[in-house]
């Protein structure tokens, strides 16, 4: 994997009425690589995957810098993989036509030739029978043949960048796995990185080079995905992980993090989940901890190097018996 960032992120907040919802986040994205974003919902994690992209919501203040800014290049070196395949595709224009106008927008190429790469970039992603399918519109498609098709649109100008919002949102683990391999597939066969934006830790594993967890607009932990998912040294990251279901002992209810997240505007004092953090003390409560590294990645948090291992004993402790 080549070291210098395809883009780099610094600083970045965003605010609603002068409420921020992204609070002072930096990372880097290295080409080639699948860099997941995970936390609750409420975190900001779509809010930075649309920074990303320059698509801020309608009365969002964005500040910080995103470099180089591709979102002056949307839809040829960064391009979306929404959440809601259906919504994202016209009802009225065949999906062929949909995927060649998305090929004009960026090349100076004739219809037939867009067209071309619209049928051809349907059998990539594995549509049966692409040039009969090219004509048939988004209601003739089945949810699984949707979902197809907006990966498709997604890499079909070959971009340095896919940003994937919330792709496997409402789907079962066995189509969940299905559109992770293909986004794996696509993104392999663009030689593009990828940025999945997911509240299901599941998705992670196996399919990231590198986490970034959020918490409260902030960064909690960023590293290799494999060893935060090993070993977690944010009692934050040790708490979602205890409450996958392959963590909880037989005999023992399913954990759950206590408390909900804090919303914009309402944070306590120190560090944002220190009221749900079983190891937090008075340092925690009052002094908001700056990312550091730590253990080989960024950690912020006050306590890491007290966190037990395995770090989800913290949550899976206080389960009952079922």
């Amino acid at each position: 994997m080549e070291s210098e960032p395809l883009l780099s992120v610094r600083e970045l907040r965003i605010a609603f009425d002068g409420v921020e919802a992204v609070r002072g986040l930096s990372f880097d994205v290295l080409p080639r690589e699948v860099l997941a974003i995970v936390g609750e919902s409420g975190a900001g994690k779509s809010l930075t995957a649309r920074a990303l992209l320059g698509m801020p919501p309608r009365g969002a203040t964005t500040s910080g810098t995103i470099a180089p800014d591709l979102s002056a290049h949307r839809g040829r070196r960064i391009s979306l993989v929404p959440q809601d395949a259906l919504s994202a595709l016209s009802p009225v224009h065949p999906v062929g036509d949909q995927l060649a106008a998305a090929v004009r927008s960026v090349a100076g190429v004739s219809r037939k030739e867009a067209r071309a790469r619209a049928v051809a970039a349907l059998d990539r992603v594995g549509i049966p029978d692409a040039a009969r399918k090219a004509r048939a519109y988004p209601h003739e498609y089945s949810g699984g043949m949707r979902q197809r098709a907006v990966i498709a649109m997604a890499t079909i100008n070959e971009p340095d960048l896919v940003v994937a919002d919330e792709p496997t949102t409402a789907l079962d683990e066995e189509r969940r796995d299905q559109v992770l391999r293909l986004l794996a597939e696509q993104r392999e066969a663009v030689g593009a990185a990828l940025v999945l934006v997911t509240h299901d830790m599941d998705a992670v594993a196996g399919h990231a080079d590198r986490m970034l967890v959020m918490y409260a607009g902030r960064l909690t932990e960023l590293g290799p995905a494999d060893e935060v998912l090993a070993r977690p040294r944010a009692p934050y990251t040790a708490g979602l992980l205890a409450s996958l279901p392959q963590h909880a002992p037989p005999g023992r209810r399913l954990p759950a993090l206590p408390g909900t997240p804090p919303a914009p505007g309402t944070l306590p004092p120190g560090c944002a989940f220190a009221p749900r953090c079983p190891l937090a003390t008075d340092p925690c409560r009052t002094t908001e901890p700056e990312p550091r590294q730590a253990a080989g990645r960024l950690v912020a948090c006050h306590r890491w190097e007290e966190l037990p291992h395995p770090a989800t004993e913290l949550f899976l402790k206080e389960g009952q018996s079922a």
